[in-house]
Formats: C-alpha cells, sequence, structure tokens
C-alpha cells in the first residue's frame, strides 16, 4: 500500500532541513585581520575577520589537528600556530594541495551578532 499524500509530505520536509544558525559572537570580539575559536554543537570552529568579511571554518589542522582559530590571518590565510599549515578561510582549501581541506560554514550578520550555521 502506498503512503498517504499527508504521509509522504512528512517524509520530504525531514529529508529538507532548514538551515540553523547560531549567535557564536559579536562584531567587536573580532578585530580585522583576527580570529577566535568559538563552539557549538560540541565543535570547535574558527571564525575570523578578513577585511570586515567573517568567515568560518573547522579548528582542528587536518595535519595535526592544530588550532587554527590561534593561527595568524593574511588576508583569507590562516597560517595554523603548530607546523604552518595555511588554509584559506573563504574556502577552507589548503594553500599547498587545495584537495586537501577543512570543513567551511555559512556566516550571517544581524546586526552586530555573528551567527553560523550549525
Amino acid at each position: 500500500m502506498a503512503p498517504s499524500q499527508p504521509n509522504r509530505i512528512a517524509q520530504q520536509r525531514e529529508k529538507c532541513q532548514v538551515a540553523k544558525f547560531v549567535k557564536v559572537a559579536r562584531r567587536d570580539e573580532i578585530p580585522d585581520g583576527g580570529g577566535k575559536t568559538v563552539e557549538t554543537g560540541g565543535r570547535k570552529i574558527a571564525l575570523f575577520n578578513a577585511g570586515g568579511h567573517f568567515y568560518a571554518i573547522d579548528n582542528a589542522c587536518v595535519h595535526r589537528g592544530g588550532p587554527l582559530g590561534e593561527g595568524d590571518l593574511m588576508g583569507t590565510t590562516v597560517v595554523c600556530p603548530w607546523h604552518g599549515w595555511e588554509y584559506n578561510v573563504a574556502t577552507g582549501e589548503s594553500v599547498d594541495d587545495p584537495k586537501v581541506k577543512v570543513a567551511c560554514f555559512a556566516v550571517r550578520l544581524d546586526g552586530d551578532d555573528i551567527l553560523i550555521e550549525a
């Protein structure tokens, strides 16, 4: 027996989740050229301000798990403080090998609040 129309609609809604954005910081907490590590949903995320544009990537460097949120930011490139691996904060790609990536998260601004997709 085929599922009823209301059941099919409910199943489709479960598959199509709406993005949930969570406040993680305020603009004034991250100066231009700076970064900060935030946590949401049990995951550490590195949040950066590059020329007034905010970017969020996974905090753990793929090399040895170094804290990217503590790295130096030059333009849109962050340097891992442990071993110098470099990542583009806009794409998550390694500068040396674009096939190597850390996860990126969507960022929204709501007034002075910074929200990231959880």
